[in-house]
């Protein structure tokens, strides 16, 4: 029924349907090898051949039917969002056209019902960034009840003014920006009345929710599979984004004459109860963040705590680095989370970024950013501040890294492994 329906549509209106099913999961987080596979499936039950290019800005679309017909087509677009209940709702309905329950009109009805779709509510959002930035502070050490009180209340507020911000503005650097700025006030106010150790945890928790996990993730799947140009427009996004969350961090903290230590000392380790549960609150907020439906959490929360305490048993039975333990442990994920999205048929980016998102390296990127302002502003270098600052910026670089390659590595041989298959 579907097939025979969908013959007699043009061949440029079906080439505009495939365009809109790519866009959609394109803009909203899905990586770019998924959605160029998810194009290519459609065009194999229409029996078309297809070339789709994606870059920042557009993408771009070439079809052919079997006489030798062709059509080309593109629209602009950029993935600077994560909706992952977009996406998710538009691999499940491009599912029941694969089985020919639904014809490709229908189904593109569907996905103008489906674009339409809200972020997580207000309440539920702002409720996410308190409790996963208060959760991440218990993952650095943090054991105070005031110091945690200021930190739930800053990142509430912070949420609440991004949602605002977004409705005035369409500048990706604005609302990270005035966020950080309220979180390093609060956290100036915090040191000034002794509620803040040395690690600043007041300030930067609530900038560590605003780190842009998904994008530098996706980056390097682009790397990985080659497509330079996009990965760089990726990594170029994801940085300036922590850059306007330094540059809000310090301003906030400097206007009350607070500075953020480029030596802080050590980070505490916490008991492995304290990391496991902190680690679940983080992935629950991550996934709220990213819109992911409720009933999706089970699985990247219960592989993300795991993956946690393996990481807490690398770097405290066996002196790992923390980007050695973090690779260890996003290669668990990355293994298991591939074969649960296979088996489930869920996109792995809803499973995996929030699983492992709250290992990236924010405080190393904050303290790297506060060495460099305090090497512009000093007349007197010092080979500490100097050597603590490279030390911090190449931290970030390699634990990113380690990250990047321990999560995406599996998906990678793992989806040759099934094309072959």
């Amino acid at each position: 029924m579907s097939l025979a329906n969908n013959k007699v549509m043009p061949l440029g209106q079906q080439a505009e349907i495939i365009l809109a099913f790519a866009k959609v999961l394109f803009i909203n987080g899905q990586t770019t090898t998924q959605v160029i596979r998810e194009a290519k499936k459609i065009a194999k039950v229409l029996h078309l051949h297809i070339l789709l290019v994606p870059r920042w800005g557009e993408l771009w679309l070439q079809v052919k039917d079997s006489s030798g017909k062709q059509f080309e087509c593109f629209t602009v677009t950029d993935p600077v969002s994560v909706h992952m209940g977009r996406v998710i709702a538009t691999m499940k309905v491009l599912e029941t056209f694969y089985q020919g329950k639904k014809t490709l009109t229908q189904s593109y009805e569907k996905l103008k019902q489906i674009s339409n779709q809200p972020p997580s509510s207000i309440w539920l959002f702002t409720l996410a960034a308190a409790m996963g930035a208060v959760a991440l502070g218990m993952i650095f050490g943090l054991n105070e009840w005031a110091a945690a009180l200021l930190i739930f209340f800053s990142a509430a507020l912070g949420a609440l003014t991004r949602r605002y911000l977004a409705k005035i503005t369409a500048n990706l650097f604005v609302q990270p920006l005035v966020a950080a700025s309220i979180a390093g006030i609060i956290g100036a106010i915090a040191v000034h009345y002794h509620l803040s150790s040395s690690l600043r945890l007041v300030a930067l928790c609530p900038c560590m929710v605003l780190v842009p996990g998904p994008h530098f993730l996706n980056s390097a799947l682009d790397f990985i599979h080659g497509r330079m140009h996009l990965g760089m427009a990726r990594l170029a996004l994801a940085g300036l984004i922590c850059v306007s969350i330094s540059l809000g961090v310090w301003v906030g903290m400097a206007l009350l004459g607070v500075n953020l230590p480029v030596d802080p000392g050590r980070q505490q380790i916490v008991p492995l109860w304290q990391d496991m549960i902190a680690a679940g609150i983080a992935i629950i907020a991550y996934s709220i963040f990213f819109s992911s439906p409720l009933r999706l959490l089970v699985w990247p929360m219960v592989i993300g705590v795991l993956a946690h305490m393996l990481r807490w048993h690398a770097l405290v039975h066996y002196g790992a680095s923390i980007a050695t333990a973090s690779f260890l442990a996003c290669l668990f994920v990355g293994v298991i989370l591939t074969l649960v999205a296979y088996r489930k048929r869920m996109p792995f980016a809803a499973l995996a970024f929030a699983a492992v998102v709250s290992m990236i390296p924010g405080v190393f990127l904050f303290r790297m950013t506060s060495g460099i302002v305090a090497l512009t502003h000093s007349q007197n270098i010092t080979f500490t501040l100097l050597g603590q600052t490279i030390y911090d910026g190449l931290n970030a670089l390699v634990i990113t890294v380690a990250i990047s390659l321990g999560l995406l590595g599996p998906k990678v041989i793992l989806d040759k492994m099934a094309i072959k298959n």
